[in-house]
């Protein structure tokens, strides 16, 4: 299993000097399998470039969305594959109480936020809603779960079937304990624990700093520090901090990293999400 980071971000940053290293796109995902299965996890303004990027032998992408807040769907009409009718692309994601999935994305693929139609895409996409049963997706195992935060949302757990069976867990916007300072002593009462549970690698919203994180309790976001509890609760072996603020540039974010990962004991390692960033997991 192959894990690319596309975009880092949890709302369109202004890219410049002092993002570089960071990344300016928001949150899309590409994991790929040794037999040629390509998942792409959320379609923020990084899966563009991810687009152009797909070998041309392609000939089914599987985009499994966490929910359809903006950042995580601005980039959908500028997804290549929908465009080319030699790929079938399956898309996966949460429908609202009121609206299924395939009406919820028409709103956005749609006059007048977007010139094309859902229904008029040269390659409309196979819809599925989550969270649902266990599924297989070529060679991985996907398990979606309802998380906290506001609105329908998901995180995923994706296990490669082959060989050892490396875990990866997504769960990009997320509020673990809303606003608890000590975690329950137990995952089952934490949300995502289940998803996140001895995962290899796992990718956490770390939107806030403590002292903001203080004046928006509720929002459906981590601070670092909340995100490195989860983790070691969760008893992960490396975690991912992703979903910055647009508002916090290379250096601010070079420093909390280091403060945070200097003042606590921990049991896993930390590598910061740098767009471009690859992981192998064998």
């Amino acid at each position: 299993m192959i894990v690319t980071l596309w975009g880092t971000r949890g709302s369109l940053a202004t890219p410049g000097p002092e993002t570089v290293r960071y990344g300016g796109n928001t949150a899309c995902v590409e994991v790929r399998g040794a037999d040629g299965t390509v998942l792409v996890l959320d379609a923020g303004t990084g899966i563009r470039r991810l687009g152009t990027t797909l070998f041309s032998g392609a000939r089914r992408i599987d985009l499994l969305l966490t929910h359809l807040h903006m950042d995580h769907v601005q980039g959908l009409g500028f997804f290549a594959p929908l465009f080319n009718p030699a790929i079938e692309v399956h898309m996966w994601g949460p429908a609202s109480t009121t609206l299924s999935l395939e009406a919820r994305l028409a709103r956005y693929l749609s006059p007048p936020l977007f010139p094309v139609r859902l229904r008029e895409l040269p390659n409309p996409p196979i819809i599925h809603e989550v969270p649902c049963s266990d599924c297989d997706i070529g060679e991985f195992r996907v398990i979606s779960t309802l998380v906290c935060h506001p609105g329908p949302t998901v995180g995923y757990r994706i296990t490669d079937r082959n060989g050892a069976g490396a875990t990866l867990t997504y769960l990009p916007d997320h509020e673990p304990a809303l606003g608890l300072r000590e975690f329950p002593l137990s995952l089952d009462w934490t949300s995502g624990g289940a998803l996140a549970a001895g995962a290899d690698l796992l990718i956490h919203d770390t939107q806030f700093t403590d002292q903001e994180y203080d004046a928006h309790v509720g929002w459906g976001h981590s601070s670092l520090k909340q995100a490195l509890t989860f983790a070691a609760l969760a008893g992960v072996k490396r975690l991912v901090p992703f979903h910055y603020d647009p508002a916090h540039h290379d250096d601010a974010l070079d420093q909390r990293l280091a403060e945070a990962v200097k003042a606590e004991k921990l049991p896993f390692a930390v590598t910061p999400a740098t767009e471009g960033a690859t992981f192998e997991l064998a």
